[in-house]
């Protein structure tokens, strides 16, 4: 492309963390002075595009819960296609291109691959799927890796460095996903959350972390859509049992506009742990 192209990948099935990830490298890309846009495969959605998602006029079912959430943060664009994608935004005004998924398709020559790890969870068992957790063998995406992020505890990044050593022969930096200051108090909030995202355990911990009372929990498979039907046993259960229905951004996404004033969100930002180390990769991509 005629722009940079940064990708951010992983090699587990859901659940890394690519999507805060993405969210962050926007932020960081926009205060450096540069308009990034953000390209997407729209999985979920029934568009095949290219399409700039406008969530006044798209739903989930259109263009998938993940590019309805990304556009809060910058120009976002689903396309099968990522080569007709990527030159869509280019004419748009993109001057970095920032890939919500994609480590796996070769279509687009990328400038930076970041490898998102969650490191309690690592590459499990290191085989691929069925017999293991993984898309593709641990060689084979570390190949492809410039960057590769960890996403956790310092003990627990420390921990996954151990067991896949062959990664800390890339440059490694460290990210930790926490709940975003809103001036909600949660403390003592009796609550029934219901995730479907790749770890919903995360999402109750983040709950559980800002003192919110998790009561009941239910979860459902990563971008299963979220019906009228299965919402109201989930409102119904809630109301029986006094308790306030809490889900995730992405979940929230999902849910039709007439349900989404019932329902509390729990945002959540990634911090890098080291903002230089960043900030020196991209002005370098720049």
């Amino acid at each position: 492309m005629s722009v940079p192209v940064i990708c951010v990948g992983n090699i587990n099935i859901g659940g890394s963390g690519k999507t805060p990830t993405v969210v962050a490298l926007v932020a960081q890309l926009q205060s450096l002075g540069k308009t990034p846009h953000i390209l997407s495969r729209g999985y979920g959605g029934r568009l095949s595009g290219p399409v700039a998602v406008d969530p006044e006029r798209h739903t989930a079912n259109d263009v998938g819960d993940e590019a309805i959430l990304l556009s809060a943060f910058a120009p976002t664009w689903v396309s099968r296609d990522r080569v007709a994608g990527a030159l869509a935004a280019i004419s748009a005004g993109a001057d970095i291109l920032v890939m919500d998924d994609g480590m796996q398709n070769p279509d687009l020559i990328k400038d930076l691959t970041v490898l998102v790890v969650d490191a309690a969870v690592g590459f499990g068992n290191g085989c691929v799927i069925p017999a293991g957790p993984l898309r593709q063998p641990v060689a084979q995406g570390l190949a492809r890796a410039d960057l590769v992020l960890t996403l956790g505890t310092a003990e627990a990044c420390e921990k996954f460095l151990q067991i896949w050593p062959e990664a800390g022969a890339h440059a490694v930096t460290r990210g930790t996903v926490r709940p975003l200051e809103t001036g909600m108090d949660w403390h003592g909030v009796k609550v029934l959350a219901f995730a479907g995202i790749g770890r919903p355990e995360k999402f109750y911990q983040s709950l559980r972390d800002v003192g919110a009372d998790v009561v009941q929990t239910r979860s459902f498979d990563d971008h299963q859509v979220l019906s009228d039907p299965l919402f109201k046993r989930l409102e119904a259960e809630a109301w029986d049992k006094g308790l306030q229905l809490v889900t995730t951004e992405k979940d929230a996404a999902r849910l039709p506009q007439k349900y989404q004033q019932s329902v509390l969100t729990l945002p959540v930002r990634l911090h890098f742990e080291v903002a230089a180390t960043i900030e020196s990769v991209l002005r370098q991509i720049i």
